[in-house]
C-alpha cells in the first residue's frame, strides 16, 4: 500500500512511495504527529540519481523489518535535497559539524521541535568497516530517547545554539569592498599551489569539474593577459575532454571521477555540471578558438537538449548513474562502458581493434569487471575521422538499445538558469538558432509555470505544473544570469525586465542591510537556523551568483542600488578568496567583470541588417571579463529597451557599437574588427 508520499511530485520521493517505511513529507503535520505520539523523527535527504541512496533504500527501507521498527519508534520523513535545498544545508551543516563529513543520503535524527542530536550519512544492513548497522542505529537512537530523554534534549539545544551563533557579518571586511588587484593574484597563486600540472584540475581524488574556477581564470588571463591562467583552462579542460568523465559517445560530463586522472566517472549526469562546462568550453573557444573546446561545447549542448530537455521545454534535473544491466540488476554504469568482446559484436573484429585502441578499452578494463570506461588517452586523436565518426555512430546506436538510466524530470529553476546562459551562448556562438531557441522556450517555462503575480519564483515544476516549493537565492540569482544572457544574445529587452523583477526581490528578500546575503528569503518556512553560504559547491553559492547577476543587471540599467548591493556582496570574496579560492570561483569571477567595469556594450541598429548582426557577434565574441552588451534599433520606444541603448543613434546611417564603462562611452564604431580589438580583455 503506497505511503504519504504517493501524493508528492519529486520523482525521488516517489521512488519511496511503495516502501512499507511510513514515510511523511516534510510538513509541519509531521512535527506535529512526533509531538503527539512522543517520539523522535528521522530525517532522510537525498536525491533521485544517488547511488548510494539507492542503495540504501533497497537494503533498509524496502525491509519489511527495519521499517516495522521505524514505523513504531520514529516519524520517518524523506526530504528530496534538491527541492529543499534550505533543509538539506541546515542540517548538513550540522551533520558536518558533529562528524567532520557529510553526503548523502543524510540520515539525522530530530526531536519533535526539529532539533537534530544525532547524525550520520549511508548505514549499512550489518555492520561494516567499523560502521554499525541501521538496526543499531535505530535501537540506540531509540534507547537514548527512551532513557536519557533530558540528556538528548541538552544535546540537541547545544547544537541549535551553536549553529544560531554562527554568522558570516564579521568576515566582511568594514568597508564591504570588492577585491583588488593584487588580492585577484594572491587567489591566482593559491590555485596555482593546487593545480595538478600532470592531469589538470585540482587537488586529488576524487576529482570534481572546476567550472566556476576555470571561468575566473579566463576572466582573469583577459583581464591581465596571465599565461599561467589560461595554461591551467586548457590543460584541465583537455584532461576532462580526453577522460572518462566524459561521454565520448554521446557528449556531455558525469558528475565528478572517483579518481585523480579523470578515467572512471561517477556516471550520474546533472543539468547544473552539463550547464556551468558548455558555458566554461565555449568561453574557451571565445578566448583561444580551440576546436576541442567547440566540439565539446557543441555537444553538451546538444546532449542537454537531447537527453534531458522536457515537453514542456524546460530541462530535467538528472540521469541516474545506475541502470539495468541487462539481467534486471541495477549496476552503477552499466549503460555506458564496454568490454572487448561488446565492441566486437557491435563493430567485427578489425573496427573493434581500431575502437579499443582510440577508446582505451582493454582486457583487464578500467572499471568493473573487465569493462572499460570510454576515453581518448591519444591527445592527437584518431587518424582516420571518418572511420572514428562511424565506429562513433555504431556504438551510440548499439548503447540506445540497452535500458536506460532513469531519469529525474523535474525542473529545477536556478539550473535552467544556468542551461539558458549556456545554450543561449553557444548557440550565438557557433550559429545554432535551435539552441538559442531552446534557451528561449526554458525561459518562457519558468515565466509561465515557475513566476507568480509578484514575480517570486517556485523553485521547481514538473510535468508543466508548479511545484509547492519557494525559490531560494540561487534560483533568484542564476534565472536573472540566464535571462540577462539571453537578452544579450536574442536582443529582447523582456528578459532583462524579469531579470530586473527577480533581483529586486534578491535586495527586498535575501539582502540584509550590511551587504549579506542569506539563502532562504526573510519569508520562507523558519527553520532551526537560516542558511546562509558563500562558497561554491556543485554550482555557484546564491551569493556569489547574485553578485554577478546584479552587476551586470546594473551595467545595464545604471542602476546604482544595484551596483552598491553587487560590490558589498563582492565582500565575502575579498575575505575568502585568498584563503579558499577553489571554494568561491564564481565569486572570483565577478570580481574580475567589477575590476573590468564590467564593458557596456550598446550596438544599435535594424537587427535584419547584416552590418548589425556583424557588430553583435564581433561584442557577443569579446573576452572582456562579464561584458554585457544590449542591442536594439535606435530610436525604439519599446518598453523593453534597458537605458544603455538609449540616445545612442547610427553613425552616418550606418549600425554602430559603443563601448562604455559605467556609462561614460567611448567613440562609437562601424567596424566590426575594431570593436573585436576593443573586446579582447
Amino acid at each position: 500500500m503506497p505511503n504519504r508520499l504517493a501524493h508528492e511530485t519529486s520523482p525521488y520521493l516517489l521512488q519511496h512511495a511503495d516502501n512499507p517505511v511510513d514515510w511523511w513529507p516534510w510538513s509541519a503535520d509531521a512535527f506535529e504527529e512526533a509531538r503527539r505520539r512522543g517520539v523522535p523523527v528521522l530525517l532522510s535527504v537525498g536525491y533521485s540519481s544517488c547511488h548510494w541512496c539507492h542503495v540504501m533504500a533497497h537494503e533498509s527501507f524496502e525491509d519489511p523489518d527495519t521499517a516495522a521498527l521505524l514505523n513504531e519508534h520514529f516519524v520517518p520523513v524523506k526530504v528530496d535535497r534538491e527541492e529543499r535545498p534550505d533543509v538539506d544545508a541546515v542540517y548538513m551543516e550540522a551533520v558536518q559539524a558533529a562528524t567532520g563529513q557529510g553526503g548523502w543520503p543524510m540520515t539525522v535524527f530530530l526531536t519533535p521541535d526539529a532539533e537534530p542530536f544525532y547524525f550520520g550519512t549511508y548505514f549499512p544492513p550489518a555492520p561494516r568497516h567499523g560502521m554499525p548497522s541501521f538496526g543499531q542505529v535505530l535501537e540506540g537512537v531509540r534507547s537514548a530517547w527512551t532513557d536519557r530523554r533530558d540528556e538528548v534534549g541538552e544535546v540537541a539545544g547545544r547544537i541549535v545554539a551553536d549553529l544560531a551563533g554562527r554568522s558570516l557579518t564579521e568576515s566582511l571586511p568594514a568597508d564591504r569592498r570588492p577585491p583588488r588587484p593584487e588580492e585577484l593574484h594572491t587567489a591566482l597563486m593559491g590555485l596555482t599551489r593546487d593545480f595538478d600540472a600532470v592531469r589538470g584540475g585540482f587537488g586529488g581524488a576524487p576529482k570534481f569539474p572546476p567550472s566556476m574556477v576555470l571561468e575566473f581564470l579566463l576572466r582573469h588571463h583577459a583581464r591581465t593577459g596571465s599565461a599561467a591562467a589560461l595554461e591551467m583552462v586548457q590543460a584541465t579542460c583537455a584532461a576532462m575532454a580526453r577522460g572518462g568523465i566524459y561521454d565520448q559517445l554521446g557528449g556531455g560530463f558525469a558528475r565528478y571521477a572517483v579518481d585523480a586522472t579523470w578515467t572512471v566517472p561517477h556516471f550520474e549526469k546533472m543539468l547544473y555540471d552539463n550547464a556551468l562546462l558548455c558555458r566554461t568550453y565555449a568561453h574557451l573557444w571565445r578566448a583561444t578558438g580551440s576546436d576541442l573546446a567547440r566540439r565539446v561545447a557543441l555537444e553538451t549542448a546538444d546532449f542537454m537538449v537531447r537527453e534531458l530537455r522536457t515537453d514542456q521545454g524546460g530541462f530535467a534535473s538528472a540521469l541516474d548513474a545506475d541502470s539495468d544491466d541487462g539481467s534486471g540488476k541495477h549496476v552503477e554504469g552499466a549503460y555506458y562502458v564496454w568490454t572487448p568482446e561488446q565492441l566486437r559484436a557491435v563493430l567485427g573484429e578489425k573496427d573493434a581493434e581500431f575502437a579499443a585502441a582510440c577508446f582505451g578499452v582493454t582486457e583487464e578494463g578500467t572499471f568493473e569487471e573487465g569493462a572499460s570506461v570510454l576515453q581518448l588517452p591519444d591527445p592527437d586523436g584518431p587518424v582516420d575521422a571518418e572511420r572514428m565518426a562511424s565506429v562513433k555512430e555504431r556504438l551510440l546506436a548499439a548503447r540506445a538499445e540497452r535500458p536506460r538510466p532513469g531519469r529525474d524530470d523535474k525542473v529545477v529553476a536556478a539550473w535552467n538558469g544556468l542551461a539558458i546562459a549556456a545554450l543561449a551562448e553557444t548557440g550565438a556562438y557557433f550559429d545554432r538558432p535551435d539552441l538559442v531557441q531552446a534557451a528561449t522556450d526554458a525561459a518562457d517555462l519558468l515565466v509561465r509555470v515557475h513566476m507568480d503575480w509578484q514575480a517570486r519564483l517556485h523553485r521547481t515544476s514538473r510535468d508543466g505544473a508548479p511545484g509547492a516549493n519557494s525559490g531560494v537565492l540561487e534560483d533568484y540569482a542564476d534565472v536573472a544570469e540566464g535571462f540577462l544572457a539571453l537578452a544579450a544574445v536574442t536582443g529582447e529587452g523582456v528578459w532583462t525586465e524579469f531579470a530586473g523583477f527577480f533581483l529586486d526581490t534578491v535586495l527586498l528578500q535575501f539582502t540584509t542591510e550590511d551587504g549579506a546575503l542569506y539563502d532562504t528569503a526573510a519569508d520562507a518556512e523558519t527553520l532551526i537556523r537560516r542558511p546562509q553560504d558563500p562558497t561554491d559547491n556543485a554550482t555557484p553559492s546564491g551569493w556569489t551568483a547574485a553578485a554577478g547577476a546584479l552587476l551586470s543587471y546594473a551595467a545595464l540599467t545604471g542602476s546604482e542600488l544595484h551596483r552598491t548591493a553587487a560590490e558589498r556582496a563582492l565582500g565575502i570574496v575579498t575575505a575568502l578568496g585568498d584563503r579558499a579560492p577553489r571554494f568561491i570561483g564564481w565569486g572570483l569571477a565577478v570580481a574580475e567583470a567589477a575590476l573590468d567595469g564590467p564593458r557596456e556594450i550598446a550596438v544599435v541598429g535594424p537587427q535584419d541588417d547584416p552590418a548589425t548582426a556583424a557588430l553583435h557577434r564581433a561584442a557577443l565574441l569579446g573576452t572582456a571579463p562579464g561584458a554585457v552588451v544590449a542591442l536594439g534599433s535606435p530610436g525604439s520606444d519599446d518598453s523593453g529597451e534597458v537605458p544603455l541603448l538609449r540616445d545612442r543613434p547610427l553613425v552616418d546611417g550606418r549600425p554602430a557599437a559603443y563601448v562604455c564603462r559605467h556609462f561614460t562611452c567611448e567613440r562609437p564604431t562601424t567596424d566590426p574588427e575594431e570593436l573585436a580589438e576593443r573586446l579582447r580583455g
